[in-house]
């Protein structure tokens, strides 16, 4: 696969909090969890994103998103993506940034592609533009753990500087989880982010909201 400076750049742009898929509206069900006081600081965001990448979405989604750059089809795997969404919140967090995300790359690179949760719609595309896989699943998980960091900021609140330790120090355990995704088969896909699917599907009924989620 391509490894040039061009698949960087545009993995990058993908990534990037300017790429229209509204990332910023999403907190995962991190607003419930700190008006709920389960996190109230770094150390304790730190502990939640960690949890989300180790045993919530994030290796899920890099299983999903492998699987999807190496399918001919990946309408299968976009239906198991969506019926993996433990409450109605997580449906629409992966579907609508999927679909913007899908909607962007097919107006700017040329590529037709069908809507589908967010990882499998990164996937198809990395697919079609022949983009490096590894590349790939490890800043998509990157580009996820900051997203919730940045939520983080702006809930508890903390410092911009206090939300960029959070992230660097999350960096190993985003490499680490990318690379275990690796050869791992759709029967592998599971989590046990209990406390986290649960914020998520609190977080629909809760009275004051800066986040979809």
């Amino acid at each position: 696969m391509t490894t040039d400076l061009r698949a960087v750049q545009i993995l990058a742009a993908w990534f990037s909090p300017a790429f229209p898929v509204g990332a910023y509206s999403y907190s995962h069900g991190l607003e419930w969890a700190v008006e709920a006081g389960d996190v109230t600081d770094t150390s304790g965001l730190a502990a939640w994103v960690s949890d989300l990448l180790r045993f919530g979405a994030g290796r899920t989604d890099a299983i999903l998103l492998r699987h999807a750059c190496a399918a001919a089809d990946p309408a299968p795997i976009a239906e198991l993506a969506e019926a993996l969404a433990p409450s109605a919140e997580r449906r629409l967090e992966t579907v609508a940034q999927g679909t913007a995300f899908a909607r962007t790359v097919a107006a700017v690179w040329k590529i037709p592609l069908a809507p589908a949760p967010l990882p499998v719609a990164v996937g198809a595309a990395a697919r079609r533009l022949d983009l490096p896989i590894e590349i790939t699943v490890t800043l998509y998980l990157q580009a996820f753990a900051a997203n919730i960091v940045s939520a983080g900021v702006r809930l508890i609140p903390l410092g911009q500087t206090d939300g960029q330790r959070v992230t660097a120090g999350l960096m190993p355990l985003v490499a680490e989880i990318a690379a275990e995704s690796r050869g791992l088969t759709l029967d592998e896909v599971g989590g046990c982010a209990l406390g986290a699917d649960l914020a998520a599907m609190l977080h629909e009924t809760q009275y004051t909201r800066l986040y979809r989620t």
